[in-house]
């Protein structure tokens, strides 16, 4: 099951990738959840966005109809608490049947071309997806479908939160940074670590790859370094 949200901040603001992840702690009481992925859309000057352009997507074990009701409930109270002028937030749940070829499209499109509201809201409806604007010109309406079909392809973004990623700090074992919840450590030539050292920095965001969480790390004075890949 997919929860989408975007256009949530403003320039003084926490960011959507934060609040998503706020959320995803807040259903973690109740429901498993896999992760939260952020997924980049087009940057163009007709599209208002603060910073990057981003959605972000929680990944909630499947559930009831009921069950996802409470979800996206759950997740629009805490938007609408969170809500700051100048954000134009929009929220979308789907469960992973309700995600067609014109969502996974729609998704795709969003990366490339400059999209509307009236698509985003009439994909959503044709797939009996559950969307929502909470503010604003709702402009995030767009992303959050958008955000729906690129998690679903389970190939595109980055994991802001897997497991344990967020506590990795610093140069640590292989097997540690595996052991955090992270799938796959990988060299940029397709190289699978097992064993070794990595300094993890700040980039300890995974690649959604194949629907598993990679890390990827390049040699840099002699040492593996993680990298930040969208």
């Amino acid at each position: 099951m997919y929860l989408a949200i975007d256009d949530t901040d403003n320039l003084e603001s926490r960011g959507t990738g934060r609040l998503a992840r706020e959320i995803a702690g807040e259903l973690s009481k109740r429901y498993g959840i896999f992760g939260v992925t952020r997924h980049q859309l087009y940057v163009h000057e007709s599209i208002p966005f603060t910073s990057h352009n981003s959605c972000a997507v929680i990944h909630v074990e499947d559930r009831h109809q009921a069950e996802m009701d409470d979800i996206f409930d759950t997740a629009k109270d805490l938007m609408l608490s969170d809500f700051v002028e100048g954000s134009d937030p929009g929220i979308a749940i789907a469960s992973s049947h309700q995600v067609t070829y014109g969502v996974t499209a729609f998704g795709i499109d969003a990366k490339k071309i400059v999209l509307n509201q009236d698509r985003a809201r009439k994909v959503a409806k044709n797939a009996g997806i559950r969307l929502e604007g909470l503010g604003g010109t709702e402009g995030g309406v767009i992303g959050a479908v958008a955000g729906i079909g690129l998690a679903a392809i389970k190939n595109d973004g980055r994991f802001l939160l897997k497991g344990g990623n967020r506590d990795l700090t610093g140069v640590l074992n292989v097997r540690d940074i595996l052991c955090a919840g992270i799938d796959h450590i990988m060299t940029l030539d397709g190289r699978v670590l097992t064993d070794g050292n990595i300094d993890v920095g700040k980039s300890k965001t995974p690649s959604f790859v194949q629907g598993k969480a990679v890390l990827f790390v390049d040699e840099c004075d002699g040492r593996l370094v993680a990298l930040k890949r969208d």
